[in-house]
């Protein structure tokens, strides 16, 4: 929690939502493997400070994370938000697995994030709905993911995707089916990952 605060300062109030989540996650993990086991180790930076690196980039508007899993980045997104705004705008959180989408219930309700909406359902069942920004994490390649969001986009609505060393290689592949401008924003979690903040995709 040290070193996340060091990198990424935030409230007290905030630090111990966070620290409730980890210790849900650590509670649920045997159970339903929410998060991989090299990654357990190190927690605050594979999976916290991996999301919250994300938060500067977020435009106003509803968020939704496609592929929520273990709620990372939506949720701490969500709590990122919470912390700046008493009525923050909704984060949608899409995950078809039950066990999981009750997890990401169960973190929501214990941290009190009232603008968070869970969806227990695939992406490509969804009815469509007004989104500012779509995030996802270890879901799918670019081009994929950029499929998967086809019907929430419009040409205001911006994707920040957290990816590792093939992430070029992915984006030359999007490259052939979708236009876009891409910025490419070094990670503070892994030195191999990059994120992508994607606009004007068409």
């Amino acid at each position: 929690a040290e070193s996340f605060s060091r990198l990424f300062p935030v409230s007290r109030e905030t630090l111990e939502k966070l620290e409730l989540y980890l210790a849900l996650l650590a509670h649920w993990q045997p159970r339903l493997n929410l998060v991989g086991p090299a990654t357990r180790t190190d927690p605050w930076r594979r999976h916290i400070l991996d999301s919250a690196q994300l938060f500067p980039y977020v435009p106003k508007g509803p968020l939704l994370d496609m592929g929520s899993g273990a709620g990372f980045p939506g949720l701490v997104l969500a709590i990122l938000r919470a912390a700046e705004n008493p009525s923050p705008d909704p984060v949608h959180l899409v995950e078809s697995d039950g066990r999981k989408a009750n997890f990401l219930r169960e973190v929501a309700r214990q941290t009190g994030m009232d603008a968070v909406q869970i969806h227990n359902d695939r992406m490509e069942k969804l009815v469509p709905f007004p989104v500012a920004v779509i995030t996802a994490r270890a879901l799918a390649p670019l081009r994929k993911l950029l499929k998967l969001a086809s019907s929430f986009m419009s040409p205001e609505t911006e994707f920040l995707f957290l990816k590792g060393r093939k992430g070029e290689e992915e984006l030359t592949e999007a490259s052939k089916d979708w236009t876009m401008t891409a910025e490419r924003i070094d990670s503070l979690s892994d030195t191999s990952g990059i994120i992508f903040h994607l606009k004007g995709v068409e």
